[in-house]
């Protein structure tokens, strides 16, 4: 019976699944999730406690980047196990008097979901007992304008989260969906782009001949174009 009850407590969905539906308090009001994101893709994202150290350079972090996430038509959705008044108290003390690398004033206006039965992070596999059993894990998903989970990052209690690389995922997974590409290693705006691979015999020798406008190709097997 042990077993089974912490297999359900770290049960998350997977790539590809419909992100678990949810309705929430949170410091911005009432959310339904993610039927009223429908359009926009979301970072839901979980840390461990309000009034920590790593937590708060995180939110003064996404809080900055918080234009350049809209910019890509994504939305921010913060979750702790805390209660609403615990986020609101830390909030306006990351505001008046916490400055880090620069940053301070910073007002953070993203819904922080208040979870204290836990409800939410159950079902996004964020209460891992081996972590921690009594706060989440910080975990990331990314999903998408169809409600589609398309990225789970997890990363331990002691361990912030790199936020260039949340914006360059992003910018990865818009051009693979608008121009039906693969993004190589390291891939920022303007490098090159993978070009799926052929599908016939007769498209892979006229792509190795050069045949096809736009097209480089390295071997059979690996065909690039440039990023317009």
């Amino acid at each position: 019976m042990e077993n089974e009850t912490l297999e359900k407590a770290v049960r998350m969905p997977l790539l590809g699944d419909d992100a678990p539906n949810f309705e929430a308090v949170t410091t911005q009001g009432k959310i339904n999730f993610p039927k009223d994101y429908r359009g926009s893709w979301v970072i839901l994202f979980s840390h461990p406690a309000d009034f920590t150290p790593v937590c708060t350079t995180e939110f003064m972090m996404f809080a900055k980047l918080q234009e350049e996430f809209k910019a890509l038509n994504t939305e921010l959705v913060g979750l702790s196990v805390d209660s609403l008044h615990s986020h609101i108290a830390w909030l306006r003390t990351i505001k008046e008097k916490i400055e880090f690398k620069g940053m301070k004033n910073i007002d953070v206006t993203f819904p922080l979901i208040e979870d204290i039965t836990m409800s939410v992070a159950k079902k996004y596999g964020m209460i891992q007992p081996k972590q921690s059993g009594t706060q989440a894990v910080r975990a990331v998903f990314v999903i998408d304008p169809k409600g589609k989970i398309r990225t789970i990052l997890y990363y331990p209690l002691s361990t912030g989260r790199n936020f260039d690389e949340l914006l360059r995922l992003l910018q990865a997974l818009q051009k693979s969906d608008s121009e039906g590409v693969a993004t190589p290693a390291d891939w920022r705006p303007g490098d090159d782009l993978i070009v799926p691979p052929a599908t016939n015999a007769k498209l892979a020798e006229r792509r190795m001949k050069g045949e096809e406008e736009g097209v480089t190709c390295l071997d059979w097997f690996m065909c690039l174009k440039k990023d317009n």
